[in-house]
Formats: structure tokens, sequence, C-alpha cells
């Protein structure tokens, strides 16, 4: 990148700005009056693509609308088109812009971790940056990841537990008494044998199934031999059980990665379908559906959702498509230089390759129609809900709802709906911290001052109606809220359970002289709020058992002054569990290696209240 212009005017004089338009290739962002990114695009000839959108005659209507609201114009030289297209992706992903197609599940795909860098390593569920250690995916979704865990576990009994509750374990937990662990952490199993299971573990996840039943093969042979019987029948099982798994597995002879995208598209919907297949298996499939700004082609919607995808996302060898997206090319390009190896795009396939592509056909087609099914029963539904709210735009609702266990840990949650349902980019969670334990009125005006003094600034969008999980005092919590904060023209809807907590016998409650509001049980706007309040609780209290777990991982040793590993791991094995520190006296904490009274003093304060 090389050079950047920017022309800015409340009524945009497009003559004088083409006027010194560079004809070089590079990306260009289209701004509006609030100085908001509306529209960002690639060019060969930037001079070239730009002018054709103010030229008459040569555009859609769609085109058309976006140009009126041009107020200014971004621009930035590229030295090559596969730059322009990789900033392109990035600026789209960044911004969102409204005439853009966008892909908008920006979540990371799941791996399965192995930590190679600890003596005994440990298999895990991984989201998000990468670390130290060893990555096998990426898998479609967490229970894709889950299940080949608990799989790994029959076979290959490689721990799983975190580091936390490894280094503090003082005899086996039901892990090893189900043979689902070998007890690493008190030493049940040496070293070598333990890097043999990790390594068969390695091989499994690389997808080499024949060699390493070749290798468990050998082992139970020698092991035979050897009059090691034990050890052979364990290998035997070992052997038995990856057969099963691979025989429901296996897909094909060949060795490698690919991905297999197809896309589908009606009315102004997108469906695109990746398949992911590593090493000879496949680990499933995953459904998007990005924003589209007007109806386009498969092929359109592949040249987008391509690179914006594969930026964040590891990249195959080979991609199979279904149809073949305009400049594959330079898709193509972009992709090698990104991976730093030969990416290659094909469309036209044989033999297996092609009934994958047919069943990812049929499978896409299958999933746009669940949505657009879906669209028009949630559509239904918000404008049955309009009418009996009687206000004029319901385009956005928001929830909030509230979780905690006796007061402790407590998480509000806010989930966000519009006329195609859950907007899951846009739910939020807030830790709750400085209130009373319980105090659920005070938790809930922190989560919506938190929340709405955001909106105010225009980081997020103005909802039309706001959802309390709560009956008349919960109201006025909201309302007062929204008051200090000088926000007026939100409708406040309260949602108390009713006197049995009865499905579909809520009671809603309005602000001002409205007070309750009668809805049928089953109607269609009963159901819609029904189905939010549901989701913002499902939201919130899965918020806070994790962290709830987060907070149980962490022993209570580790908070006192004083108290090492190693002295932790002493008082662990003396005592043989923390149950049993607890109810210990002085003088037994004493007797501990290493613990001196005044310590020994201290931990027996910490767990009778005195400090």
């Amino acid at each position: 990148m090389n050079a950047s212009s920017r022309i800015a005017n409340n009524a945009f004089d497009f003559d004088v700005f083409l006027r010194n338009l560079s004809r070089s290739c590079g990306v260009y962002r289209m701004l509006d009056s609030a100085d908001k990114v509306i529209y960002v695009g690639k060019a060969k000839n930037l001079k070239n693509r730009v002018s054709s959108y103010f030229q008459s005659g040569q555009s859609t209507p769609k085109q058309r609308a976006m140009v009126a609201q041009i107020a200014s114009i971004e621009v930035s030289v590229t030295h090559t088109e596969g730059e322009a297209l990789l900033l392109e992706s990035q600026l789209i992903k960044k911004y969102k812009p409204r005439y853009n197609i966008c892909l908008r599940d920006d979540k990371s795909f799941p791996y399965i971790y192995l930590s190679t860098q600890d003596d005994y390593p440990r298999l895990a569920f991984h989201r998000g940056a990468k670390t130290k250690g060893e990555y096998f995916g990426p898998y479609p979704s967490a229970g894709a990841v889950r299940q080949s865990l608990k799989l790994l576990q029959k076979i290959f009994p490689v721990r799983q537990c975190d580091d936390s509750y490894y280094k503090h374990r003082s005899r086996p937990c039901l892990q090893y008494q189900i043979k689902r662990c070998s007890a690493p952490c008190v030493g049940l199993i040496d070293k070598q044998a333990y890097a043999e299971d990790v390594e068969s573990t390695t091989r499994f996840l690389q997808g080499n199934g024949k060699q390493l039943i070749n290798q468990l093969i050998r082992r139970m042979e020698a092991a035979s031999d050897t009059q090691a019987y034990e050890a052979a029948a364990r290998y035997r099982d070992q052997i038995s059980t990856l057969r099963k798994v691979l025989e429901s597995q296996y897909v094909s002879s060949g060795q490698g990665d690919l991905d297999l995208i197809v896309c589908a598209t009606r009315l102004n919907i997108a469906c695109v379908l990746v398949s992911f297949f590593r090493g000879g298996q496949q680990l499933g499939h995953r459904s998007f559906f990005p924003k589209l700004p007007e109806e386009l082609s498969p092929e359109q919607v592949l040249e987008a959702f391509i690179p914006q995808y594969y930026l964040n996302n590891t990249i195959p060898s080979h991609i199979i498509v279904g149809q073949l997206p305009e400049n594959t090319g330079l898709i193509t390009d972009a992709l090698s230089r990104t991976a730093k190896r030969k990416i290659q795009i094909n469309h036209r396939v044989r033999g297996e390759r092609r009934h994958w592509l047919q069943m990812a056909q049929t499978n896409v087609e299958h999933a746009l129609m669940l949505k657009l099914a879906d669209r028009q029963g949630v559509s239904e539904r918000l404008s049955s809900l309009k009418d009996a709210l009687g206000c004029e735009r319901l385009l956005r609702i928001e929830c909030f709802d509230i979780s905690h266990t006796m007061g402790r840990q407590t998480v509000a949650s806010c989930v966000v709906f519009n006329s195609e349902g859950p907007v899951k980019e846009s739910y939020r969670r807030f830790n709750i911290t400085g209130i009373e334990p319980g105090d659920d009125y005070a938790a809930m005006a922190q989560a919506l001052q938190r929340r709405y003094k955001r909106v105010k600034h225009g980081e997020y969008e103005k909802p039309d109606v706001l959802l309390i999980d709560g009956g008349k005092g919960q109201l006025g919590i909201a309302r007062d809220a929204l008051e200090q904060l000088e926000i007026d023209d939100i409708m406040i809807v309260g949602v108390s359970k009713g006197p049995d907590r009865t499905a579909g016998m809520e009671k809603i409650y309005l602000l001002g002289d409205n007070g309750e509001l009668v809805m049928e049980p089953g109607t269609p706007a009963k159901l819609l709020i029904q189905q939010i309040r549901d989701e913002a609780h499902r939201f919130a209290i899965t918020g806070h058992r994790q962290r709830r777990a987060k907070a149980s991982k962490q022993s209570v040793l580790e908070q006192i002054e004083g108290v090492g590993p190693k002295r932790r791991q002493r008082l662990l094995k003396q005592f043989g569990g923390l149950k049993q520190i607890t109810v210990a006296g002085v003088d037994s904490l004493c007797q501990v290696d290493g613990i001196n009274h005044e310590l020994a003093q201290r931990i027996y304060n910490v767990f009778h209240g005195n400090e």
C-alpha cells in the first residue's frame, strides 16, 4: 500500500474526485455523511471502477441508492491485485458495510490442542489464538471436538484434565478407574509408555490411521513375544476400536486436506456450506448465511466469501467449489501468498469427490430451505408483537436477564433479535461486581448502564423494544437507568413468569398507565416473547456457569501467602485431600515439612473464617 486519498463534502463532487484519481489497482471505501463506511470494493483500475458508479444507466436501483448516500470516498493504492483482494476482505470484516456481502459468523473454529511442552502432555478443546503446542482441526463445531476427545479417551488414555487439577492430585481420579486415563499425575505410568500413547494419538489425529494400526500390530507382537500379555491385550483392544472408528470415518484413499464449498441463493438469502476433510477423514460441515446487499448469484457470493473466510482460518491445499467464482485465479494467487504454498481451487471433479459435491449441494439446499421457513416464522411473530404493543416501528429487540448462585458470580446477559431472528454476534455478557450479593435490581441497573452508555455513544445500534426478565420492580429499574442516560425513545416491556411459573402464562407489563398487557397463550406475539426471554436466560446461565467453573478451579491453597506448589503438594499428600486439610488443627499442619507455626496458623485461619 503506497498511497491514500480522501475527498469529503456534504455534496460529494465526484467530478473533481475522479479527475485526480489514480489508475492503479487498489481498494476504495465509500462513506456516508456520518463518516460510516457503507461499501468497500477493489479494482484493477481504480479510476475506471469508481467512475462506473456515477455513469447514468449503468447501475442497479440498489447501487443508485448507495451512490445517493456517498459523502466521501477513501482510496488505498496497492502494488498488486492480490494485495487489493486481501485488503478488501480485511476491511469488509472490520467495518461490515451495509452494501457488501458480509460473513456474519466470525467465530474461530475449534481445534484439538496437545500441550507438547509438558512432561505429560494433555489433550484439550481449544478455540482462539494459538500458542505453544500442536493443534488438530479445524472442526466444524464444539460438539465435534468433544466427541473426538471422548473417543480418544477410550483408545489412548492421554490425560485431558486442566493443569490446576492435575498438579494437585494425590491419588488417581475417576477417569483412571474407568480406564479413560493412565494417571500420570501420581506416577502410575512411566514417561516412555505415556509418550507412546501421545504419539499414537498424534498419528490418529493427523489421519494416519492405517500406519497407526500397523505400528500397534508390531507392538502387540513384540509384547506377546516377551510374554507381556496384558500389554498385548491392550494393544489388541486399541487395534479393534481403531478399525471400527476408521470404517465409519474413512472417506478416501487419498491423503492431504481439502475443503469443499458450495452455495445456494434464494429470495436475497445466501447459504454457504463448508465441508472439512483432513487426512482422509471427513470432520463434518458448517453452514454460513452471509448478509447480502441485493440478489446475487452463487458465483458472486463465493467470490466475496472465500477471501473473507480464509483470513482467519486454516487454508487447505485443495478447495473444491460447487460454483466457480469470478476471478478464481486472483483468489488462488492471494490464498497461495497468504499460506506461503500452492493452493488449488477446482470445480470440475470426478469419482468420489463428485459424489461429495453432490451431497454437499443437497445439504446446502436443505439448510437454505430451513432458513427461509424460519425467517418467515420470525417475521410473522415480529409483526404480531408490533401490533400487540402498538408501536410504530419494531425492527430490533434486546432482552436482559440475570443469573447467579446465592448471589455469587453474578452475570447479566443481553440478547438481540431482529426480523431474521437471533443476532448472535451482537450478544453480550456482563460480569456484575460491586453490588450486594443477590441484589438483582442493582445487577440489572449496572448491566443497562454499561450497555446503553455505549448505545448512546453510537457504538451499538439502538433497539426499538427493550425486554426485561422481571415484573414491575425490574421495569422501574430499567426506566430509571435509561432516564439517567437521557434515552427516552425505547419502549420497555417487562416479562414476569407469573404466579405458578408455567410456560405460556407469563405476565407482560408496560410502563405508564398501560400496566399489564393481556396476551393469549400460543399467539405469535407471546411465542416470540417467550423465545427471546428463554434465549436471554440460556445465555445468562451459560455465562454464570462458566464463571462459576473458573472460580471453582482455583484452589483455596493457591490464595494463601507462603503456600507455593511444593508446600501444596506436601499438604495434599500428607492429609489425602483438601477436605482433610480444612478440618486439621494448627499442630497437625505444623507436622508437614516446610510448614512452621506461623504459616500453619495462617492456613487454619483461612479455613475457619478468621482471616
